[in-house]
């Protein structure tokens, strides 16, 4: 079965990046740790079909990985890429295979699992992630916790959602943590959610 896996980096209080962008998140990466990381990303790498990405990771991942010297620099070259953008008409991967070009990422997700491909692993690309989520389409999420509190920034979701933790590493000063997504949240407060019924909280005695 596809599962489609998306993961980021964060920070403790849940941001993506912060108010000067990813940098903001990043500066606060251990070297040992991103080392570690990249050889994690190895074995995961070597068992998805591709990776698909949003148009301006697409823009900032081909800008670096081509020429990169990392650890995970020859898998990441290496494996299938496909990008989701409604203004690209190609996506040069410099010295090597260049990404393929979809226009719409929830029907190439669809149209992946009905033909029984293998996993997709998305990378940054949070406006993507958003719409895989809102489509129903994202399987589960796996999360480097950085050691930093951003108090502003992009939030990794944009809606509620309701996750069931499936792992939890100390990695030493960062976190690694992988969850299966189950679907929506109530937004609400004071309601519990169970599936698509929202009930109402139960009263207290006091």
């Amino acid at each position: 079965m596809t599962r489609v896996i998306a993961q980021q980096w964060v920070s403790v209080d849940g941001y993506a990046s912060g108010p000067g962008g990813e940098g903001d998140l990043f500066a606060h990466v251990p070297v040992d740790v991103d080392e570690r990381t990249q050889a994690h990303n190895l074995d995961v790498l070597g068992g998805v079909d591709h990776v698909l990405l949003g148009r301006r990771t697409h823009f900032s991942f081909a800008a670096y990985w081509p020429t990169a010297t990392d650890p995970v620099a020859d898998a990441v070259n290496a494996v299938q890429k496909v990008v989701a953008s409604t203004t690209l008409r190609d996506a040069p991967w410099p010295g090597h295979v260049p990404a393929r070009v979809v226009t719409d990422a929830v029907d190439h997700v669809r149209g992946h699992r009905a033909g029984g491909g293998g996993d997709v692993l998305v990378w940054g690309s949070l406006d993507l992630v958003d719409r895989l989520l809102a489509a129903g389409e994202l399987d589960a999420l796996e999360l480097f916790v950085a050691p930093v509190v951003l108090g502003a920034g992009t939030p990794l979701l944009a809606r509620p959602t309701r996750l069931a933790q499936r792992a939890c590493d100390d990695w030493g000063s960062v976190t690694r943590l992988a969850y299966d997504v189950l679907g929506p949240a109530c937004a609400a407060y004071g309601a519990i959610c169970r599936g698509a019924v929202v009930l109402p909280t139960p009263a207290r005695p006091w």
